[in-house]
């Protein structure tokens, strides 16, 4: 059964080479300063991106009221619908901040995908070692994760000896889970999504690439 579909925020590039179906993560929605921020430097790097909200966070912006998140084969559900009904102009890539680049993840198999990219991948609950990683060896197509080196999700010391065949973890120097650098470290956190923007439009560089 088909789902009724959130409205899609679009962010235009200048020369598009590509579209990312973007998803927020569990606490906040599309429109939230980080998915803002994003979207604009992925768009300043020629990549279009659709942002959407999951159902039950346009049920908080409608009616105040704040719920958990669906549960997962909704959310997936969801995501999928959107990325059916992308039109096929340009290659299509998902992804998402945390909870939305995990669902993406978990969408690897979709057959408009060519690459997913996650912004601060929730490997495990802060202080807790539940690993939300068991699908990593059956991805389909690549994955590619920003992460902060300071995430409480999923350190750059925990992850160190880690490695999966289709998933690449590029470290934003000092990030936290929402790319947020401490003072002392000189920098800021546009600087850090402005990095993971660049990680997201070289990757999608060398994918069109090797698909000429």
């Amino acid at each position: 059964m088909r789902l009724p579909l959130t409205d899609v925020l679009i962010n235009k590039a200048v020369t598009a080479k590509a579209r990312l179906l973007l998803a927020h993560g569990a606490g906040a929605g599309a429109s939230s300063d980080f998915m803002q921020q994003l979207s604009q430097q992925l768009a300043a790097f020629n990549i279009e991106v659709w942002r959407f909200n999951f159902a039950y966070m346009q049920r908080f912006i409608d009616t105040g009221k704040r719920s958990l998140p669906d549960k997962m084969p909704l959310l997936m559900q969801q995501f999928s619908q959107h990325a059916d009904n992308c039109p096929t102009d340009l290659p299509l890539f998902i992804g998402g901040k945390s909870m939305g680049g995990r669902v993406a993840s978990l969408l690897s198999g979709h057959d408009k995908v060519q690459g997913i990219f996650a912004f601060g991948y929730p490997f495990h609950p802060p202080k807790k070692q539940s690993w939300r990683t068991e699908h990593f060896a059956q991805l389909a197509c690549p994955l590619f994760i920003a992460q902060g080196e300071r995430d409480a999700f999923g350190t750059k010391a925990e992850l160190a000896a880690m490695q999966w065949p289709k998933v690449t973890i590029h470290w934003l120097a000092d990030g936290d889970h929402d790319f947020k650098p401490r003072v002392k470290s000189g920098l800021i956190q546009r600087q850090l999504i402005s990095d993971a923007a660049q990680f997201c439009s070289r990757n999608i560089d060398e994918i069109l690439l090797a698909k000429q």
